[in-house]
């Protein structure tokens, strides 16, 4: 995104333009956005179920690519503006069946380790979320219960 432009203020609702994978599985983008030192990644609250989730959200049909989902998605609900350094490949879904719901149904995650180069004072869900700087340790421990995020973290070159 061009320095001049303006950010929307508004996160996207709903799931009309949702893209889905051939197994009708939810295609889901997001950021692992780290400290330029890389020994910090910025973790965000989750508004369902509180503790802490790396920014994702659904791909949708007028996005080129999960890349501009996933920098969508580190905007709306971080509220920062990251330099997508590369792919960290395809993670499948983790969560046991029992976890699986209608708000939140099978999944498959594109992730993009990112550099965050600015955390803006205001953004759209800034009053649904939270956002914290953890160490490696850290995070290992606030993504525990979701492995499809640990494996994210786990595939990116933060220091350890």
């Amino acid at each position: 995104m061009a320095a001049t432009q303006q950010l929307p203020m508004q996160s996207r609702t709903g799931r009309v333009n949702q893209r889905y994978g051939a197994q009708g599985e939810r295609l889901v983008a997001g950021v692992v956005p780290l400290s330029a030192d890389k020994f910090y990644v910025l973790l965000i609250q989750s508004t369902r179920r509180g503790g802490w989730v790396l920014p994702k959200g659904g791909w949708e049909t007028d996005e080129a690519t999960a890349q501009d989902a996933a920098k969508r998605e580190a905007w709306e609900e971080a509220g920062i503006i990251c330099k997508i350094n590369y792919d960290l490949g395809l993670i499948s879904e983790r969560r046991k069946p029992d976890q699986l719901t209608s708000q939140a149904p099978k999944a498959s995650y594109q992730f993009f380790e990112a550099t965050v180069e600015k955390q803006e004072a205001q953004w759209p869900e800034m009053h649904k979320r939270s956002r914290n700087w953890f160490t490696y340790p850290q995070a290992r421990q606030a993504l525990a219960d979701r492995p499809e995020l640990l494996e994210a973290l786990d595939r990116c070159t933060m220091q350890r």
